[in-house]
């Protein structure tokens, strides 16, 4: 008898990060929810303002990234997905994402509803920021210093220079 390769059939399921085209993240999402992958687009709501209203609309906080739980069979699935460019590789591999990192994301949503992802190249010294949380919430000042992970920011509004070292997420960049 000829030693036939065995077909598993409950591989496991695990996350992993696709790459959509420029702002197509809740319409893929939805696509893959409709075909019943299961994915995740972490989203913010922010206030809108046009000439005539204010909208609340939900924006992605990944910007062209969105999660999806599935097991390898699964893939061309979701890689035939309307808006879908490629999955985002590690190592030559899939990049394959931990549930606690998907947990922590959901659980920094709901406990910081106004998060936003700043990136490191995005932020220079001189920028003006906000503080998101901490004993120093919504206050503003200039960064002086970036640090792998962290910010060190000059907070002028209490009339003297107060510095504080900041973590890159607590921070939201002013225009």
């Amino acid at each position: 008898m000829e030693n036939l390769p065995t077909i598993r059939t409950n591989m496991p399921r695990r996350w992993y990060v696709i790459y959509t085209r420029p702002r197509w993240e809740k319409k893929v999402d939805e696509l893959l929810k409709l075909q019943g992958i299961t994915s995740y687009c972490p989203t913010r709501k922010v206030k809108n303002q046009w000439a005539d209203r204010v909208k609340e609309v939900e924006l992605p906080i990944f910007n062209s990234y969105v999660f999806v739980f599935i097991n390898p069979r699964e893939e061309l699935k979701v890689r035939v997905t309307l808006g879908v460019l490629n999955f985002v590789y590690y190592m030559g591999k899939p990049a394959q994402v931990r549930d606690s990192v998907i947990e922590d994301i959901k659980h920094c949503l709901e406990v910081f509803p106004d998060t936003e992802v700043l990136a490191m190249q995005y932020l220079e010294v001189g920028d003006r920021v906000k503080i998101k949380e901490g004993l120093m919430n919504l206050k503003e000042g200039k960064v002086v210093k970036i640090q792998e992970r962290t910010v060190i920011v000059v907070i002028d509004t209490l009339n003297c220079v107060l510095t504080t070292k900041v973590a890159i997420n607590s921070l939201e960049l002013i225009n």
